[in-house]
C-alpha cells in the first residue's frame, strides 16, 4: 500500500505542479493588458525596472497570482478537512457558513477599530471561522444530524451572518471594504504586504494538515474503529477544525467570500486520485490553486477591459455542482464527537 501511494504521488503530483505552473504563467501573461513572454521574463529577472511591464508584473500580476494560489490551496484543503471531520461529503467552508463567519468577524473588526493592520483582519477572520465551525459541529452533534440537516443549519447560520455583514455596512458607511466585491469574492488589488501574514498562516496550516493526513484516514474509518486504533477522536477533530478555520479565515481576510472551491475540488480529486488523505490533501491543494487561477484569469479576460470577480465564475460552476451532489448522494452519515 505504501509503495502504491508513493507511485501515485510520483505520477500525480508532478502533473498537478506542471498544471499550476502553467496557470500561474497564464495569470501573469494574460489579462485586460496581455504581456509578451519575453518582456515578462526580463522583468522577472530584474531587468527593465523602469518599464510599465515591470510595474504591472511586480505590483499587480505577481501578488494576484500568489494570492490566488494561496486561496485555492487553503479553501480546497479546508474542504477536505471539513468533509472528513463532519463525515459529510457536502461540507465546505462555503456550504456550512464558515466563510460567512470569517467575513462577519472582518466587518465587525473594521467597524470597531476603524482601520486594519497586517495581523488584525486575519486574526479576526480566523476567530469568526472557528466560532462558526464549532457552532455548526455542535448543532450537528446535538441533533444527531443527517447530511441534509447539517447543510440546512449551515445555510441558516450563513444567512444570519450575511445579514449581519450588510447591517454593519449600512451602519458604518466609512468602512473601506467594497461590500459587493467582498461578498462575491475577488482577488483584485492585492499586494505582497497585505498577503504577508495570511500567507504565513496558510502555509503553516497547510503543512500541519499534511502531517495530520494519517489521522484523517483513521478518522474516516468511523469513530469506533478510530478509538480502537488509539486515536483521540475528540482532540483530533478539534485540531482539524482549528486548521480548517485558519485556512478559510485567512483567505476570507484578503479575498472575500470565495465560494465552492472547498466543495468542487475535493470531489474532483477523490474521483481522480482516491480517498487516501496522504494523496488527497496535496492533490486538492494543487488543483485548488489552479482552479482559482483559471477563474481569475477568465474573469479578467471575458469582459475586458471590465473585470468579472473570480467569485462570480466560481458560483456559476459551483451552484450546479452542489445541486448535482445533493441529488445524487443520498443519505448521510452520523456525526459523533
Amino acid at each position: 500500500m505504501q509503495k502504491n501511494l508513493h507511485k501515485n504521488l510520483r505520477i500525480k503530483i508532478p502533473f498537478l505542479v506542471l498544471l499550476l505552473i502553467l496557470c500561474a504563467l497564464a495569470g501573469i501573461l494574460l489579462g485586460s493588458v496581455p504581456l509578451s513572454p519575453k518582456n515578462v521574463l526580463r522583468c522577472l529577472a530584474g531587468l527593465d525596472k523602469d518599464s510599465t511591464t515591470y510595474i504591472l508584473v511586480n505590483t499587480v500580476r505577481l501578488p494576484r497570482v500568489f494570492g490566488a494560489c494561496l486561496a485555492g490551496m487553503g479553501l480546497a484543503t479546508a474542504g477536505v478537512i471539513l468533509q472528513s471531520v463532519m463525515n459529510n461529503s457536502l461540507a465546505s467552508p462555503n456550504t456550512i457558513g464558515v466563510n460567512s463567519g470569517a467575513g462577519f468577524a472582518v466587518m465587525l473588526t473594521l467597524m470597531c477599530s476603524g482601520s486594519s493592520t497586517a495581523m488584525r483582519l486575519p486574526a479576526a477572520a480566523f476567530a469568526g471561522a472557528l466560532f462558526t465551525t464549532l457552532t455548526i459541529f455542535g448543532l450537528a452533534y446535538m441533533a444527531d444530524s443527517s447530511r441534509t440537516t447539517i447543510i440546512l443549519a449551515g445555510i441558516t447560520v450563513s444567512s444570519f451572518l450575511n445579514a449581519g455583514i450588510n447591517t454593519i455596512k449600512l451602519l458604518d458607511t466609512d468602512i473601506t471594504v467594497n461590500l459587493t466585491t467582498f461578498m462575491i469574492g475577488s482577488l483584485s488589488g492585492l499586494t505582497f504586504d497585505s498577503l504577508r501574514f495570511p500567507a504565513a498562516a496558510i502555509i503553516a496550516a497547510l503543512f500541519l494538515s499534511f502531517l495530520a493526513a494519517k489521522s484523517i484516514n483513521v478518522l474516516n474509518l468511523g469513530d469506533d474503529i478510530a478509538r480502537s486504533l488509539g486515536l483521540n477522536v475528540t482532540l483530533v477533530r478539534l485540531v482539524l477544525l482549528i486548521l480548517s478555520s485558519i485556512l478559510s479565515g485567512c483567505v476570507v481576510s484578503y479575498a472575500g467570500l470565495l465560494s465552492f472551491v472547498g466543495l468542487i475540488v475535493p470531489h474532483i480529486c477523490r474521483r481522480l486520485f482516491g480517498n487516501d488523505a496522504r494523496c488527497l490533501l496535496p492533490c486538492s491543494a494543487l488543483l485548488g490553486a489552479s482552479f482559482v487561477l483559471i477563474c481569475d484569469i477568465l474573469g479578467r479576460m471575458l469582459f475586458a477591459p471590465f473585470e468579472l470577480p473570480a467569485g462570480v465564475l466560481m458560483s456559476f460552476v459551483g451552484g450546479p455542482f452542489f445541486l448535482y451532489l445533493l441529488f445524487t448522494k443520498k443519505g448521510g452519515r452520523r456525526v459523533n464527537a
